[in-house]
């Protein structure tokens, strides 16, 4: 019997995706298509949590189904960032007139990246405090005593790894091992090695520009294959949405994220309030605050539902370069930074916050201005290569936690809300990605202001 009603949901799937493709053919926009999608996955998740119950066999055989369509656009997009990552630094050399000019996009766009981190961090303490977080009274079950006993697994083997170590790390002895997402810091490692070739087509258009101009073509060419296959991949969107939506909802342990409802409720305080401050940088830019919303909504709800910034990269170049009138050199540096460094909501807001909830259980007073400081700092610091995928705010608290010296096991306790909150730290990471850019575009004066003000803007996937 439970083997008809999996049927009955996945004819149900299949239904409302031709639903969502009927739209297209109507050539309803896209972002009214994806807010369509996440409205449907919403509502069709919520019956399913309700009528088979998030635990039981159909809903669990059903969400494998569903993983298909959902889990599978992600990969798809996971598939194409690391290409894109690389010839995305590549070909904005190749737009780069010298390399002066790539000194001031680089400052401007790390600057923004790490500066507007220090400041998440200090949202999250702020928001910790207010909320009055304290970790030690939190009792958590098989499931937080495992993911517990696993972070401190992870915080053993980084440990067993000195500063200077951890930094090598990053250096790339072999790209093409990086190129496959091997390691916790092939994307770093990835845009380490991109910018190392495009400084080398630098030297050649400086020493041998006949060559330089057969690798400007080549570079050119590879990437508008890359941005197709990107286009090709973003029409799947909507469907995306559809079912990583559905599955999430209806999989949700509703009662877990009730009990954890005060940190659930604080954490996206803090995600709110470091949102609307990058709206001010946005209005304190000369330009219009809810303009740029309307831009970027369709890229931070795809954002939001997918969980990864790696895999939100190529509709944020997008959203720069067809929504917002970045550059294609200033878009490619901005969003292929941001998906390792300086992210706010994975590497800001959320170690800070778990630091200042984590402080009462071994006797230290989180109100202390010496530790506020110190926590921002190791916070703004440790930004620096954090992988966009999942797993990466781990990895940040990681860092943060033991560079605090404060217990990393208490982080697991968390496990069940995990997801609903990583869902807005995703968005806050991707916003900031497209910040950079724009705030860079503008203070360089190459930002396009009749893209940005114009009312129908393209259509991320558009041909």
């Amino acid at each position: 019997m439970d083997t008809v009603w999996i049927l009955v949901n996945i004819i149900v799937l299949i239904a409302l995706i031709a639903l969502l493709w009927k739209m297209n053919t109507k050539h309803l926009s896209f972002s009214k298509r994806v807010f369509a999608g996440l409205g449907l996955g919403i509502l069709f998740g919520l019956v399913l949590h309700f009528v088979y119950g998030p635990t039981s066999d159909i809903v669990l055989k059903t969400s494998d189904w569903f993983s298909i369509v959902g889990s599978g656009y992600v990969k798809l997009l996971q598939m194409v960032a690391m290409p894109l990552v690389f010839i995305s630094i590549v070909a904005a050399f190749t737009k780069v007139v010298a390399g002066k000019k790539f000194g001031k996009y680089a400052a401007l766009i790390l600057a923004m990246l790490v500066g507007t981190t220090a400041v998440a961090a200090a949202v999250g303490i702020a928001s910790a405090l207010a909320f009055n977080l304290d970790g030690s009274s939190l009792v958590g079950g098989e499931a937080e005593q495992a993911r517990g006993q696993e972070i401190v697994a992870k915080s053993d083997d980084m440990g067993d790894k000195t500063l200077p170590q951890q930094i090598l790390e990053f250096i790339p002895a072999n790209p093409f091992l990086d190129f496959t997402g091997a390691r916790g810091s092939s994307t770093i490692a990835v845009v380490i090695f991109a910018v190392f070739v495009g400084f080398a087509y630098l030297g050649l258009v400086r020493k041998d520009g006949e060559h330089a101009e057969y690798i400007k073509k080549a570079v050119d060419t590879l990437y508008a294959l890359v941005m197709r296959i990107v286009t090709l991949v973003l029409r799947l969107t909507p469907f995306g949405i559809l079912a990583i939506m559905a599955n999430t909802v209806a999989t949700s342990d509703f009662e877990a994220i009730y009990n954890m409802g005060k940190f659930v409720i604080a954490s996206y305080v803090a995600l709110i309030a470091m949102f609307l401050i990058h709206l001010i940088v946005v209005a304190l830019t000369g330009m219009s605050p809810i303009t740029y919303v309307k831009k970027v909504a369709p890229t931070l709800l795809f954002a939001f539902t997918s969980r990864s910034s790696a895999g939100t990269l190529p509709m944020n170049i997008e959203t720069q370069r067809k929504r917002l009138g970045v550059p294609d050199g200033i878009a490619n540096f901005a969003g292929s930074f941001g998906v390792s460094i300086g992210q706010n909501g994975c590497a800001g807001i959320y170690p800070a916050m778990l630091a200042v909830m984590i402080a009462p259980s071994v006797g230290i007073n989180p109100f202390e201005w010496q530790f506020i400081l110190l926590l921002i700092a190791i916070v703004a610091i440790s930004s620096f290569g954090v992988a966009g995928v999942g797993g990466g705010a781990t990895f940040a608290a990681i860092i943060v936690l033991s560079a605090m010296d404060l217990p990393v096991a208490l982080a697991g306790i968390l496990i069940s809300v995990e997801p609903l909150i990583d869902m807005g730290r995703t968005a806050l990471n991707v916003n900031d990605s497209m910040l950079a850019g724009l705030t860079t575009a503008r203070a360089t004066g190459e930002l396009d202001k009749e893209t940005f003000n114009s009312k129908e803007p393209q259509d991320l996937a558009e041909l």
